[in-house]
């Protein structure tokens, strides 16, 4: 004897029913349900398993392949070639957002795998008769435990996860969140590394940084400002910055660094002290401010050979003279208080 009892089949069991319309035998159609139903049954489950994890990993690959090529285009050139420098650079930030993005893709991976083995191993059990009510209600308890005492860290975690496959920024780009603003040293799921012009080490939260100001990706832009005096002719003033943008753009040595001709925009303001006229250079990441010192290093110099002022601040000083005892007060011509004498400088 077997041992099997001789209960009726379950509505749920087809086969045992099927069996039992064949043979009309109770005991056999039980046996045939233990024997081929339950492992038909998990084997269905296992082929579920596994299409569903080749269906998430594969929609995985794609989002992977997506963040490795980056949100925004490849950098303009000019000529359509750059220099060893600018190129080096290129390519050790494809190969950083590569490396980053397959980090994260296996990531991933592991933990769609380890969800779905715990489902599906779940509806296995069920499958082979376990009481499967307590596991799920222990399972619904402990997470809403940890989604009440780990909001924040689950925030941050889901803000890490969007911000490396968006390619928001990377280890080596200088960015702007708001609280504080450097170089980027590091970057995990939970939080961001930054080191400021001070070389102060800043660690915020992923989940804290609602905005981020990237200043190194994909191109930037040097904005020097140039205050001349109000009696300048302004239309001689702008030959002379464009000449000097233009032979920036024309040497050899800024052709890596420089990817479009400059401009220059006019007159952007008038202020207490003069105009105020705007040179834009576009130029490869991280450039900008090297670029920006270069070029007013250069106008200044263009400036003073052409014989163009430069506005300073103009300033008015008040010297006050304490007279001696023996010695009467005298009033100034002019309409100064006593014993102020007004000097002129700048």
């Amino acid at each position: 004897m077997l041992g099997f009892d001789d209960t009726s089949c379950d509505t749920s069991d087809a086969l045992c029913k099927t069996v039992f319309g064949w043979t009309d035998n109770q005991r056999l159609a039980n046996v045939s349900d233990i024997v081929i139903g339950k492992p038909l049954a998990l084997l269905w489950l296992l082929v579920l398993f596994l299409v569903v994890r080749w269906l998430l990993h594969r929609v995985l690959d794609r989002l992977v392949e997506r963040a490795e090529d980056g949100v925004l285009p490849d950098r303009m050139s000019r000529f359509g070639s750059r220099g060893r420098a600018a190129e080096a650079r290129d390519l050790a930030t494809t190969n950083r957002r590569v490396q980053r993005a397959k980090t994260m893709g296996d990531l991933l991976k592991s933990i769609i795998t380890g969800l779905l083995i715990a489902v599906f191993g779940t509806m296995a059990l069920s499958e082979l008769g376990v009481n499967i009510a307590p596991i799920i209600a222990s399972a619904g308890i402990i997470g809403l435990a940890l989604g009440f005492g780990a909001q924040s860290l689950v925030k941050d975690f889901l803000s890490g996860i969007f911000m490396i496959f968006e390619d928001q920024y990377g280890v080596g780009d200088v960015i702007d969140v708001g609280a504080a603003s450097g170089t980027v040293e590091a970057v995990s799921l939970r939080v961001t590394r930054l080191r400021d012009l001070n070389g102060t080490v800043w660690y915020v939260p992923n989940g804290e940084i609602l905005r981020v100001g990237n200043m190194s990706q994909n191109w930037s832009r040097a904005v020097v400002d140039v205050n001349v005096g109000y009696q300048e002719d302004l239309a001689r003033v702008e030959r002379v910055l464009r000449d000097v943008a233009h032979d920036l753009w024309a040497d050899d040595d800024y052709r890596g660094l420089i990817i479009e001709e400059p401009e220059v925009t006019g007159v952007e303001m008038f202020t207490a002290d003069g105009v105020t006229l705007r040179v834009l250079i576009k130029t490869a990441p991280m450039e900008q401010w090297g670029v920006a010192r270069t070029l007013r290093q250069r106008i200044k110099a263009r400036l003073d050979h052409e014989g163009i002022e430069i506005a300073l601040p103009q300033r008015v000083v008040w010297h006050r003279d304490q007279p001696t005892p023996d010695q009467a007060p005298e009033t100034p011509t002019g309409s100064s208080p006593a014993g102020e004498k007004p000097v002129a400088g700048s």
